[in-house]
């Protein structure tokens, strides 16, 4: 490699002499004598010594490309950040709410039976971890819902729900649902810029209102509304993003009762959520929720109505609470 690149850097120091030789000739005056021999006489560089000017004249030109390089990326970088800090200035102008929550943290998981009638015919595990995205603190919250082997037989279910929920504004940034119910397949994932407002989907693109929710953060957002002073009938509403549309998702309060399950016996809040479509627990028939009433606000049951019956979700065991379930009853 070197010898090469010895002959490859005399070949180009001939050429710039032979090319400064042809220069010199042409522009020399060939009207004296005088000057032909003065020109004779000239002391002539020795072959080393033009091999150094070429060899500086070159790293002279290298150098000059080094430099102009590095001012390319330079600028190239103070470009891209003053459209970072551009970007940054943008989404600081819009800022997003602070919610108190006491109910919810990581740690948390759930473990519900699913029964169709008196058969037990799965189990949802619901599990909340520390997470981040777009640069904020989430808790990422993940439900898995699988038929028992005693009924996949009859019908097989292996369905994954999955939300990053913003800690303070209590949003979601992420949505995904993965179901496998017997041989239907779906894959849904929805990406919410809160700053924005726009939903970024599988499907598409969409605009969406302020502090829209999927199906699954707007329940655990309803785990840190103050019911103490709820009356029968009273109800609120969010917005509810699925598919490509946004919809009204209201959730009505019913009143208070006792409610045992494997879990344990408990004091609650009923409500009832009023879901057009999709999500966590979609249905065309009625769906019921017991709440511990508390600051945990811990699901402890779900009744769906369908057309051939009901199907009941009912917490058997549980975990890595933020605090005391003080509804519990001894």
């Amino acid at each position: 490699m070197k010898r090469y690149t010895g002959y490859r850097t005399g070949v180009l120091a001939a050429v710039i002499l032979l090319t400064g030789i042809c220069l010199a000739i042409s522009q020399t005056p060939q009207t004296s004598s005088a000057n032909r021999k003065a020109g004779s006489t000239a002391k002539k560089k020795s072959p080393s010594q033009r091999r150094l000017d070429s060899l500086a004249t070159a790293r002279a030109d290298s150098i000059a490309r080094a430099e102009a390089e590095l001012a390319r990326q330079d600028s190239i970088r103070r470009v891209a950040a003053d459209i970072e800090r551009r970007r940054l200035d943008s989404i600081q102008t819009y800022t997003l709410r602070t919610i108190d929550n006491k109910a919810f943290g990581p740690g948390e998981r759930l473990v519900f039976d699913i029964s169709f009638g008196v058969i037990t015919a799965g189990e949802a595990i619901m599990t909340i971890a520390r997470d981040s995205l777009e640069g904020r603190l989430c808790h990422r919250v993940e439900v898995q819902v699988n038929s028992l082997p005693s009924f996949s037989w009859i019908y097989k279910v292996e369905d994954r729900y999955l939300t990053y929920i913003d800690v303070e504004a209590l949003v979601p940034w992420k949505f995904e649902q993965h179901i496998r119910e017997g041989g239907y397949r779906r894959d849904f994932i929805a990406d919410f810029d809160q700053y924005h407002h726009r939903a970024t989907t599988t499907e598409g693109e969409y605009g969406i209102p302020a502090y829209v929710h999927d199906i699954m953060s707007a329940f655990f957002f309803v785990r840190t509304v103050d019911f103490r002073s709820a009356r029968v009938g009273d109800m609120f509403v969010m917005h509810n993003f699925y598919k490509d549309t946004t919809y009204e998702l209201g959730v009505k309060f019913l009143g208070r009762q006792t409610q045992s399950v494997e879990a344990g016996e408990f004091r609650t809040i009923v409500l009832e959520p009023l879901v057009r479509e999709g999500g966590l627990f979609k249905s065309e028939g009625r769906i019921v929720v017991w709440l511990t009433d508390d600051e945990r606000k811990m699901p402890v049951r779900v009744n769906t109505k369908i057309v051939i019956g009901s199907i009941d979700t009912e917490l058997r065991e549980y975990s890595g609470l933020v605090g005391p379930v003080t509804a519990r009853l001894p």
